[in-house]
């Protein structure tokens, strides 16, 4: 009975002390990287998780959760949602993936506003993932979309924000702009914000900037923890986090393998661009409603004349709801307004209207054009990129985003076959467009209207291929439809573009 006691108290010892050693372990690689890095990261908060997937609490912080800020500043929490499908169609978790996570703001920014998240695996594969964020999104922005899918495979998972935060309430019972950076939330509200990326230096310019700072830091950083840095280097994001996967292999071939983009925000001067396409929506919207959501009005032609995709309405009772009018509300005279005065501030958004501004006439009456060309997407990849939109993308509609730049890199590809001004394994990288049927920009719309297909696997699946093409050489499926209910295929039935937007 003695030396049984004696036994299991040296047991309960062992373990105790074994227990402080790991903590004391994970301490020490946090103090180890945070020690390293404390030149190019500031404000840094660096955790052992025994989970780095969102089935962890404490995976994404809570909305309003960084010190100093207003309400809506830093929302987390609801950044995942804004890209992902609901809960029920998001992306599988089948494992636990235990390793070290670091928040951080970028120690050089000058504005003290750009942030990064690293995920560090502790079964890492070698790779890593950097994703771009939407809107005006944080970090956070892909935990459910991006973070949970390419974790599980053992990628380490790079995010950032774009060097902005995103909001704060001017006013929430003004008939006017309470200031002159207000934007209203909708037509029909008394609600103001003012969006930080429309501060005089925050300047559109700073997304590619920060996503190339946010890769390097993850570099460095993966070196640290893993005594070397990733042998591959992927660009994943959606709407403007698609942007930045554009441009990211535009720029800087040096630090990634390729990229996959999700509904990319099309950045041009000259073409049609956000500034030109949405106040013809916005102008009409109010004459389609008074018709009664007349699909043959001439406002609803003018809206589709604009590029948008056919309207959809369900009918409960005397309610209508469209799925233009949820574009209306929530995003497009808000939008409209934040682009419009970070790029075209002498305008009087309110006072001449969002819904006529006239992106032609301001060409010559402002720096808008200038302004635009600045951050302009060029179609001159560097890598692999694939793009995959939804045809039913209501706010960034496919031929004046997606299929636009499809033609832009295919001009930039046939301006510079001769290869003259770069080496030949950069002549000609890989370029696909994989267009969702019925797909649209927000895949919770789904759950008011059931004929909508939600985007997120295929752009999964995209990355994927993007991967065993660079990593295996394997082809490539050609830029095709993805019909209703389809998959993206080798041997496509509609290779190219959609035939319609909507299918029934």
């Amino acid at each position: 009975m003695y030396f049984s006691r004696v036994f299991l108290l040296n047991i309960v010892a062992l373990m105790v002390f074994a227990s402080g050693n790991i903590q004391g372990s994970a301490a020490t690689r946090c103090d180890r990287l945070l020690d390293r890095l404390n030149t190019r990261i500031a404000d840094a908060t660096c955790f052992e998780s025994a989970d780095l997937t969102t089935n962890n609490a404490l995976t994404t912080p809570a909305n309003d959760s960084l010190p100093g800020l207003p309400p809506l500043a830093f929302t987390p929490q609801t950044d995942r949602n804004v890209i992902a499908p609901p809960a029920g169609f998001r992306t599988p978790i089948t494992k636990m993936v235990p390793g070290i996570q670091i928040q951080a703001r970028i120690a050089n920014d000058p504005l003290g506003e750009a942030r990064i998240l690293v995920r560090l695996p502790d079964n890492w594969n070698g790779k890593m993932v950097v994703a771009g964020a939407s809107g005006t999104r944080s970090e956070f922005n892909g935990d459910f979309a991006w973070s949970d899918y390419v974790l599980q495979k053992g990628y380490a998972y790079v995010s950032q924000n774009k060097g902005i935060f995103n909001l704060f309430v001017t006013s929430l019972s003004s008939p006017t702009p309470p200031e002159p950076l207000s934007c209203r939330l909708n037509p029909a509200s008394q609600v103001w914000v003012h969006f930080y990326d429309n501060d005089p230096a925050a300047v559109f310019t700073r997304w590619n900037e920060v996503m190339l700072a946010a890769t390097e830091i993850g570099r460095s950083t993966l070196e640290i923890r893993y005594g070397r840095r990733p042998a591959r280097t992927y660009a994943v994001g959606t709407s403007n986090g698609g942007y930045q996967v554009r441009r990211a292999v535009e720029t800087a071939p040096e630090l990634f393998d390729g990229g996959v983009d999700w509904e990319g925000t099309f950045v041009d001067p000259v073409a049609a661009n956000i500034l030109s396409t949405l106040p013809l929506a916005i102008l009409n919207y109010p004459d389609y409603v008074a018709s009664g959501f007349d699909s043959n009005s001439t406002a609803a032609k003018n809206i589709r004349g604009a590029g948008y995709p056919p309207d959809l309405t369900v009918t409960s009772g005397s309610t209508t709801t469209s799925l233009w009018g949820l574009y209306s509300a929530q995003f497009w005279e808000v939008t409209q307004c934040q682009w419009q005065k970070r790029l075209d501030p002498t305008y009087d958004t309110y006072g001449s209207g969002t819904g006529t501004y006239v992106y032609v006439d301001r060409l010559s009456a402002s720096d808008v054009g200038a302004n635009i060309a600045a951050f302009a997407t060029t179609g001159r990849i560097r890598r692999p990129l694939i793009t995959v939109a939804g045809t039913m993308d209501g706010l960034l509609p496919i031929d004046v985003h997606a299929r636009a730049y499809a033609r832009k890199v295919a001009a930039a590809l046939h301006r510079e076959d001769d290869g003259r001004d770069r080496p030949f394994e950069e002549r000609t990288p890989d370029y696909r467009l994989y267009e969702v049927q019925n797909g649209n920009h927000i895949e919770t719309f789904a759950t008011t209207f059931p004929q909508l297909q939600f985007i997120e696997p295929h752009a999964q699946k995209a990355f994927d291929l993007l991967v065993a093409r660079v990593e295996l050489t394997a082809a490539l499926p050609p830029s095709q439809c993805i019909p209703v209910g389809g998959q993206i295929a080798p041997m496509p039935a509609q290779p190219g573009h959609c035939a319609s937007l909507l299918a029934p």
